[in-house]
């Protein structure tokens, strides 16, 4: 059974930054797209960004810019790493992965970025 599990949010002030990583039991190298997803507290879900089996980056508009996402195949762990954080990215982070037939989630773990 495939386990995702994130960590690494927290509370930061604006300006600040974060890198949230995703640990996947088994190999990464199994999943076709990884994405990074957010649930802001109005409950609205958003891509972050995604990343390919082949590398290939795509990035929600608010992210482009400040956040890069990324994934080690040695640790079977994607990474997002957050710069110049703003209050309107306050919202929990989930990890998605996909293989052909199925889609796996983490649980997410909560960024807050306080004005």
């Amino acid at each position: 059974q495939v386990q995702l599990v994130e960590s690494g949010g927290g509370l930061v002030q604006a300006g600040e930054s974060l890198r949230l990583s995703c640990a996947v039991s088994g190999s990464i190298s199994d999943f076709r797209l990884m994405r990074w997803w957010r649930q802001t507290p109005d409950k609205q879900r958003s891509m972050v960004a995604s990343v390919s089996e082949s590398g290939d980056t795509n990035y929600g508009d608010f992210a482009k810019g400040r956040f890069t996402i990324s994934r080690d195949t040695a640790t079977n762990t994607m990474f997002l790493q957050m710069n110049n954080l703003k209050p309107q990215d306050t919202a929990e982070y989930i990890c998605n992965a996909l293989t052909r037939s199925a889609s796996y989630w983490g649980p997410g773990t909560r960024v807050t970025v306080s004005a």
